[in-house]
């Protein structure tokens, strides 16, 4: 896997952005001390709101602090995480429903990323509303579900296809992104309507593509970069110290 400038949480870890998707998996993280929360979807009202960059990050972050993650692109109509990690796309989770491919032959995962896994989508289905609602489909979830910590699925949004309203019943969560200034207000009241006459447990919502301050963008950087020079005198200090001896 090569990687990809949309992966924040590894390409630039020390960001107020990689920060953020941090305190997202530590709320996740105190929502599941009354309720284990192992199948997560995430979802948004409409297209282009950030949900497959916020799942991909999530995911990585969350593989960062020793989880066995998979990722599961339940995309099927345009379908994103390959291109997010730069993977190959010709076998997917589409040949695990309709030709009873197995986790072992469609999984893929790289030590770039390490306790990430990830399932893409597959050749494009004429009918993906039919694969998602398929027998098959709810005992792969439960096959997965017990191999690893956590399952991060990525579905279309709520008000384009009924693709995350089917799987909004099955899941154990969902995280709806808002993308700051683009979100229509009542878009996504009726997605969040629409998740929750199926039963979805929404476990809360992430507001994305937020312009920090000038002033908070400094702060944060200056904050690590003093904490970067503070080591790097500690070290410095400590060498001359030896020496001396």
């Amino acid at each position: 896997m090569k990687n990809n400038k949309s992966l924040i949480t590894y390409s630039d870890p020390k960001s107020s952005a990689a920060e953020a998707y941090r305190m997202l998996r530590t709320n996740l993280h105190y929502l599941n001390i009354d309720k284990e929360n192992r199948v997560i979807m995430v979802t948004s009202s409409n297209m282009a709101e950030g949900k497959t960059t916020t799942i991909c990050n999530l995911a990585v972050t969350m593989a960062q602090s020793n989880k066995d993650v998979l990722l599961l692109e339940c995309d099927l109509r345009k379908p994103r995480i390959h291109r997010v990690f730069n993977i190959d796309n010709s076998i997917g989770l589409t040949n695990v429903i309709t030709e009873n491919k197995t986790l072992d032959e469609v999984v893929k995962s790289s030590p770039e990323y390490s306790n990430l896994s990830i399932v893409t989508c597959g050749p494009i289905p004429p009918d993906p509303a039919e694969i998602l609602q398929s027998i098959s489909m709810r005992n792969f979830i439960e096959q997965i579900k017990s191999e690893f910590d956590i399952v991060l699925i990525d579905v279309p949004p709520v008000c384009s296809v009924a693709d995350a309203s089917i799987l909004g019943g099955i899941v154990d969560g969902v995280i709806f992104v808002i993308s700051s200034q683009e979100t229509n207000v009542e878009s996504a009241k009726t997605a969040v309507k629409t998740l929750e006459k199926v039963g979805a447990n929404i476990l809360g919502a992430v507001l994305v593509k937020v312009k920090l301050s000038r002033r908070g963008y400094y702060y944060y950087y200056n904050y690590y970069s003093e904490d970067e020079n503070t080591t790097k005198k500690k070290r410095k200090k400590h060498r001359k110290k030896t020496t001396d001896d």
